[in-house]
C-alpha cells in the first residue's frame, strides 16, 4: 500500500480575476442615475458601482 497520496495543486480557474459576484437590491431611481452616468461615461453599471464604492468607503465616518 502507498505511504503517501500526492495531489497536485489545481491552477486558478479561468476567469478568476479576484472579483466576487454580489447581488444588491436598488431603487429604480438609483438604477436610472447609474444608467445616466453609464451613458455619459461609456462605462458599465458594474464598473461605475465599483468606482463609486472605492471612492466612498475611505470617506465613511462611523458615528457612535
Amino acid at each position: 500500500m502507498a505511504e503517501v497520496i500526492k495531489i497536485t495543486k489545481k491552477n486558478d480557474r479561468k476567469g478568476d480575476d479576484g472579483y466576487k459576484i454580489v447581488s444588491v437590491r436598488m431603487k429604480d431611481e438609483t438604477i436610472a442615475q447609474l444608467d445616466e452616468l453609464s451613458t455619459k461615461t461609456n462605462r458599465s453599471r458594474n464598473e461605475l458601482i465599483n468606482l463609486l464604492l472605492q471612492a466612498a468607503i475611505p470617506i465613511v465616518k462611523i458615528e457612535d
